[in-house]
């Protein structure tokens, strides 16, 4: 156990904790963390949370959650914690050293969710984090969603760093923070906003107002100011230099000095590479480099570690967009900027002279304001705003800097109603699903992630490996739609026909695959519509099968049996139960030990037996080492599962626990194309009416009956929709979806474990 939080900076960074440092990590947790840029927030945050759970603080929740903003932040702050990290368990300052895990888009390096008992910090964009906590994760499998959503919605500490690049999702944020005092949450759950240029009453929204009023902010004191370290940060000069546009580049050139990092901050990536260029061509044998938020991990990686090393002789110039606002440690001795909304320059201009060790830092603004399309991203309004404030500056350091006074700007927030019809997970009979891209980007902002790949004909086959995440690119949804315009291909894997598609309208947050020899990409310079130059593929070692209706790779295992996987499924929960813990669904417990027992009941079904290739018949079996193809397309073993447990006279809870345990039956229960029809009786999911499961399990064989497929009550009582409403209002979403995902994770585990013998 630490002595004191000095302890943990000495080892990790060696020097004392800033005074506010100390505080965070010995006082109960703020709401906001308003201080100046540079002065160590993420060390702050981490460090704190960490010195609070080896100290056994019970009210610092077990996972970290760090949403960025710009995806180029993430890796940065996600190597730096992994490596703080290392030096405390190498001093034995904690126990068990917490893992680490990265959310950019695609397949994360580890499967975060199955491990929900552990501390972990988990990093990602606003995008990916915040798509999971409303239930619609991007660049995942649609079956997974719920396990994300339970995670990201329980035992939470939510760091929202830098806000004022959040756009919608800032308003998103203050919403489920909201819905979860509302609603209530299995284990507490909280959110820290953080900025150097925060304002609380960006926090208002419908549902979060109530609270502005009571909202705890930690920030700089008199004690802070009297730090040496920080009084030189803080009052570090950098004068401020007006310059017209046109002679952005010759004066980059020209102000360049030998040894030093030179930055040049531009408003948008077309405008980055213009520029890149331009300076590679004029700025000769001074090293350039270019980044943006378009390049695949891997050459990002490349040049993310070339921005960050220490200058060469040479020095170098690095051209970049707003992915340095936030996060980003570099300093440099001069910088470029276009005019921003007055919060991002603020943040751009803590990136020059960053410690205050140069006397002679220097900050170039472009002084014109653009025409309202040359404006973009941002608004005339704003520009202009900054220009006028600029005007009156000769310091660009951060104790001479006014605060922003502008409010932020209103966008569409998820409420009550779309919460509650996120939770259903069920596609359209279009394979659709309710749009959430206008609750965490702008529209103007919305993206995909593509990737490419080698194959031979007319389509990819069907075999084709799902995308990992160091193949992925992210594109601006508008620039894919203008490859589809251009009659371009681009395909998308259905999990419905179990195949690939041809993309026809793109959408936000989706995972679309281009031929290798289509182009779209160049490695110097990130995504690139009109090179039509082949790409070569990443090399990924490991590649994962696409999900479907009819699989769950999380799922297979060795030789069990029925009655086996039952008794371990069951064991394994009771685990999670002691090392979880209970939260505040202690009362369910018996329901989810139940639940957890019989959920594979509907194994038992003739067709699920028969596909269990080279299986002995006289025995039941849960597991086999190879399936074949069901005899019915589209069966659900789960389904017959929650039909037993109903006409059985078991709880809903027990019933949908036992539905929902591969996130593929949940809220709606009906029949998807295709499948086998048959005559005169109520089917779905490969379930027909009047199916019987033999006795096992300790139960007596039943028949199974769809009445709860139906509108209104049937003769088995309540249709499935009510039966589940009533759950939701009983338990709320969050806790709901903890238990069903604790559930999946214990079986999950039952599964990773074969039965030993001869299965024969």
């Amino acid at each position: 156990m630490p002595v004191d939080i000095s302890s943990f900076y000495n080892v990790v960074l060696g020097y004392e904790p800033y005074p506010y440092q100390a505080r965070l990590a010995c006082s109960l947790w703020p709401d906001m963390l308003d201080v100046p840029t540079g002065l160590g927030k993420t060390a702050a945050i981490y460090l704190a949370w960490q010195f609070k759970r080896a100290s056994g603080d019970d009210a610092t929740p077990l996972r970290l959650v760090w949403c960025l903003p710009m995806r180029v932040l993430v890796e940065q702050t996600a190597e730096l914690i992994r490596q703080w990290t290392v030096r405390l368990k190498e001093a034995g300052l904690i126990q068990e050293a917490p893992s680490v895990h990265v959310l950019m888009g695609g397949h994360i390096e580890q499967d975060w969710d199955s491990v929900p008992d552990r501390d972990m910090v988990v990093i990602g964009t606003q995008d990916q984090l915040l798509s999971r906590a409303l239930n619609r994760g991007y660049s995942m499998g649609r079956f997974r969603w719920p396990m994300d959503f339970a995670f990201l919605n329980s035992d939470c500490l939510w760091v929202f760093d830098e806000v004022q690049l959040m756009g919608p999702a800032l308003g998103t944020s203050a919403q489920l923070e909201a819905f979860r005092h509302r609603f209530g949450t299995a284990f507490p759950c909280r959110s820290l906003w953080c900025s150097a240029t925060l304002r609380p009453e960006w926090l208002r929204t419908v549902d979060f107002a109530p609270r502005l009023s009571s909202l705890v902010t930690a920030s700089l004191q008199e004690d802070d100011l009297a730090y040496a370290r920080v009084r030189q940060r803080t009052h570090s000069r950098k004068a401020l230099v007006p310059l017209a546009p046109k002679s952005l580049v010759k004066a980059v050139v020209e102000h360049h000095s030998p040894g030093t990092l030179t930055l040049v901050i531009r408003n948008t990536v077309k405008e980055a590479v213009a520029t890149y260029k331009e300076v590679v061509k004029k700025a000769k044998g001074v090293p350039a480099v270019l980044l943006h938020s378009r390049f695949r991990p891997q050459e990002r990686k490349e040049i993310l570690s070339r921005a960050l090393s220490v200058p060469g002789e040479k020095g170098l110039i690095l051209v970049t967009t707003q992915v340095v606002e936030a996060g980003v440690d570099i300093s440099a001795s001069a910088l470029f900027t276009d005019l921003a909304p007055w919060s991002s320059l603020v943040q751009r201009f803590g990136r020059c002279n960053r410690a205050g060790e140069l006397d002679n830092a220097r900050i170039f603004w472009l002084n014109e304001v653009p025409s309202e399309k040359k404006a973009l991203p941002y608004t005339v309004e704003e520009l202009t705003a900054s220009f006028e404030i600029l005007k009156e500056l000769q310091d660009g350091g951060p104790a001479f800097l006014p605060r922003p006074d502008s409010r932020a700007e209103e966008y569409p927030i998820p409420r009550t109603r779309d919460i509650l019809e996120l939770f259903d997970t069920t596609p359209d009979l279009a394979g659709a699903d309710i749009d959430i891209s206008r609750f965490i980007r702008d529209g103007n902002e919305a993206d995909v992630q593509v990737f490419w790949r080698d194959w031979e004909g007319d389509r990819p086959p069907a075999d084709t490996k799902d995308a990992v995440r160091e193949e992925l690119c992210t594109v601006p949804l508008g620039e894919i739609a203008g490859w589809l315009k251009d009659r371009r291909e681009l395909w998308f894997w259905d999990h419905l026909e179990e195949d690939w598609r041809r993309v026809r309208r793109a959408v936000p947050g989706a995972v679309y695959l281009i031929h290798a020899n289509r182009g779209g990409y160049d490695c110097a310079y990130g995504w690139d519509a009109s090179s039509r130059k082949r790409v070569e593929p990443v090399a990924c070692s490991a590649k994962s099968e696409p999900q479907s209706m009819s699989g769950d790779p999380a799922s297979k295992a060795e030789w069990q049996t029925l009655e086996d996987h039952a008794r371990r499924t069951r064991e394994e929960l009771e685990r999670l139960f002691i090392t979880v813990g209970l939260g505040t669904f202690a009362e369910a417990r018996d329901d989810m030990k139940e639940a957890a027992f019989l959920h594979d009941w509907g194994k038992a079904h003739e067709v699920f037996q028969l596909a269990c290739a080279d299986a002995e018949s006289s025995r039941l079996w849960a597991k086999a080492p190879r399936m074949t193809s069901y005899a019915r397309k589209g069966f659900r073993h789960e389904l017959a599962s929650a039909l037993a447990l109903l006409a059985s006279g078991h709880s809903d809870l027990t019933a949908y626990l036992a539905a929902a345990h591969h996130g593929k039956i949940r809220l709606s229960l009906r029949a998807m194309p295709g499948e086998d029809v048959p005559e005169g009786r109520r089917f779905a999911r490969g379930i027909w009416e009047g199916d019987a499961l033999p006795e096992t399990l300790g139960k007596d064989s039943v028949e199974l009956s769809l009445a709860c497929m139906e509108l209104g009550d049937s003769e088995l009582g309540a249709s499935w929709t009510e039966r589940v409403a009533g759950l939701l209002e009983k338990w709320g979403p969050f806790r709901l979806a903890m238990m069903e995902a604790l559930i999946r994770t214990a079986d999950w585990r039952a599964s990773a474990h074969p039965q030993g013998g001869d299965h024969a």
